[in-house]
Protein backbone atom coordinates (compact mmCIF):
# COMPACT_ATOMS: atom_id res chain seq x y z
CA UNK A 1 0.00 0.00 0.00
CA UNK A 2 1.88 3.11 -1.12
CA UNK A 3 -0.02 5.42 1.36
CA UNK A 4 -2.45 5.96 4.16
CA UNK A 5 -5.33 7.68 2.39
CA UNK A 6 -7.31 7.49 5.66
CA UNK A 7 -4.86 9.24 7.93
CA UNK A 8 -4.41 12.17 4.84
CA UNK A 9 -1.87 14.74 4.31
CA UNK A 10 -1.46 18.63 4.27
CA UNK A 11 0.49 21.11 4.67
CA UNK A 12 3.63 20.65 6.69
CA UNK A 13 3.18 22.61 10.47
CA UNK A 14 4.86 24.92 10.98
CA UNK A 15 4.74 26.22 7.03
CA UNK A 16 8.44 24.99 5.62
CA UNK A 17 9.44 25.09 1.80
CA UNK A 18 11.14 23.06 0.12
CA UNK A 19 14.13 24.46 -1.02
CA UNK A 20 15.13 22.43 -4.08
CA UNK A 21 11.54 22.82 -5.75
CA UNK A 22 10.15 26.19 -4.12
CA UNK A 23 6.36 24.18 -3.02
CA UNK A 24 5.60 23.89 0.35
CA UNK A 25 6.39 20.76 2.26
CA UNK A 26 3.44 18.42 3.31
CA UNK A 27 3.31 15.60 5.95
CA UNK A 28 1.14 12.27 6.05
CA UNK A 29 0.37 9.61 7.86
CA UNK A 30 1.27 9.71 11.59
CA UNK A 31 3.24 13.24 11.13
CA UNK A 32 0.08 14.81 10.25
CA UNK A 33 -2.04 13.23 13.35
CA UNK A 34 0.88 14.41 15.46
CA UNK A 35 1.13 17.82 14.05
CA UNK A 36 -2.59 18.24 14.59
CA UNK A 37 -2.65 17.68 17.86
CA UNK A 38 0.22 20.27 18.60
CA UNK A 39 -1.94 22.59 16.43
CA UNK A 40 -5.05 21.75 19.01
CA UNK A 41 -2.67 22.44 21.68
CA UNK A 42 -1.40 26.11 20.70
CA UNK A 43 -4.21 27.58 19.19
CA UNK A 44 -6.74 29.08 22.40
CA UNK A 45 -10.26 28.29 21.95
CA UNK A 46 -12.00 31.44 19.76
CA UNK A 47 -9.14 32.74 18.76
CA UNK A 48 -10.10 31.11 15.08
CA UNK A 49 -13.00 33.40 14.05
CA UNK A 50 -14.96 30.69 11.93
CA UNK A 51 -14.20 28.05 13.91
CA UNK A 52 -14.38 29.01 17.58
CA UNK A 53 -14.99 26.12 19.05
CA UNK A 54 -11.60 24.97 17.71
CA UNK A 55 -8.04 24.94 19.86
CA UNK A 56 -7.77 24.16 23.75
CA UNK A 57 -8.32 26.10 26.82
CA UNK A 58 -4.55 25.53 27.80
CA UNK A 59 -3.26 28.66 28.07
CA UNK A 60 -5.65 29.90 30.60
CA UNK A 61 -4.19 27.56 32.88
CA UNK A 62 -1.06 29.99 32.36
CA UNK A 63 -1.14 32.34 35.65
CA UNK A 64 -2.77 29.49 37.76
CA UNK A 65 -1.48 27.81 40.94
CA UNK A 66 -0.31 24.35 39.60
CA UNK A 67 -1.49 22.14 42.48
CA UNK A 68 -2.80 18.81 41.85
CA UNK A 69 -6.69 20.13 41.63
CA UNK A 70 -5.20 22.32 38.60
CA UNK A 71 -2.98 19.41 36.74
CA UNK A 72 -6.03 17.46 37.03
CA UNK A 73 -8.28 19.55 35.18
CA UNK A 74 -5.87 20.67 32.76
CA UNK A 75 -5.38 16.78 31.84
CA UNK A 76 -8.92 16.42 31.66
CA UNK A 77 -10.01 19.50 29.53
CA UNK A 78 -6.99 18.52 27.19
CA UNK A 79 -7.80 14.94 26.87
CA UNK A 80 -11.84 15.54 26.29
CA UNK A 81 -10.73 18.27 23.73
CA UNK A 82 -8.46 16.43 21.94
CA UNK A 83 -10.88 13.26 21.64
CA UNK A 84 -13.31 15.71 20.53
CA UNK A 85 -11.29 17.51 17.50
CA UNK A 86 -8.95 14.98 16.09
CA UNK A 87 -10.99 11.97 15.08
CA UNK A 88 -8.09 10.19 13.98
CA UNK A 89 -6.93 9.03 17.50
CA UNK A 90 -8.11 7.34 20.26
CA UNK A 91 -6.99 6.30 23.77
CA UNK A 92 -5.49 9.59 24.70
CA UNK A 93 -3.57 9.36 27.98
CA UNK A 94 -2.03 12.76 29.31
CA UNK A 95 0.22 12.34 32.49
CA UNK A 96 2.48 15.17 33.64
CA UNK A 97 6.17 15.75 35.14
CA UNK A 98 5.38 15.51 38.97
CA UNK A 99 7.27 18.57 40.26
CA UNK A 100 7.28 21.65 38.24
CA UNK A 101 11.01 22.59 37.13
CA UNK A 102 12.14 26.10 36.10
CA UNK A 103 8.25 27.62 35.32
CA UNK A 104 8.00 24.76 33.24
CA UNK A 105 5.33 21.64 33.73
CA UNK A 106 6.16 18.67 30.71
CA UNK A 107 2.95 17.27 29.76
CA UNK A 108 3.14 13.92 27.66
CA UNK A 109 0.44 13.15 25.36
CA UNK A 110 -0.04 9.49 24.80
CA UNK A 111 -2.49 8.52 21.52
CA UNK A 112 -3.35 5.56 19.66
CA UNK A 113 -3.57 6.26 15.75
CA UNK A 114 -7.24 4.90 14.59
CA UNK A 115 -6.27 3.49 11.50
CA UNK A 116 -3.37 1.67 12.23
CA UNK A 117 -3.11 0.79 15.92
CA UNK A 118 0.22 2.73 16.01
CA UNK A 119 0.77 4.13 19.93
CA UNK A 120 2.27 7.86 19.51
CA UNK A 121 3.18 10.44 21.81
CA UNK A 122 3.91 14.17 21.95
CA UNK A 123 6.13 15.74 24.80
CA UNK A 124 4.88 19.02 24.80
CA UNK A 125 6.76 21.58 27.83
CA UNK A 126 3.91 23.78 28.97
CA UNK A 127 5.64 27.37 30.54
CA UNK A 128 3.60 28.23 33.51
CA UNK A 129 4.72 31.85 33.35
CA UNK A 130 4.61 33.70 30.52
CA UNK A 131 6.76 36.59 31.77
CA UNK A 132 9.69 34.72 32.22
CA UNK A 133 10.38 33.56 29.09
CA UNK A 134 12.55 36.81 27.28
CA UNK A 135 11.03 38.04 24.06
CA UNK A 136 13.34 39.68 21.72
CA UNK A 137 11.87 43.79 22.01
CA UNK A 138 12.47 46.40 19.45
CA UNK A 139 11.28 49.72 20.36
CA UNK A 140 9.62 51.45 17.52
CA UNK A 141 11.68 53.70 15.80
CA UNK A 142 11.22 57.45 16.33
CA UNK A 143 11.31 59.76 13.24
CA UNK A 144 12.09 62.59 13.62
CA UNK A 145 8.96 65.30 12.06
CA UNK A 146 9.39 67.01 8.87
CA UNK A 147 8.53 70.71 8.45
CA UNK A 148 6.69 71.60 5.61
CA UNK A 149 7.24 74.85 4.25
Amino acid sequence: MPGNTVLGAGMKFPPQVDKATGRFMVSSEKESVKESVYLILMTQKTERFLRPDFGSSLMSYTFMDMNATSVNMMVRDLTQQILEQEPRVRDVAITTDSEVREGRLLVNIDYTVRNSNVRDNLVFPFYLNAAAEEEAYEPEQQYESEEWE
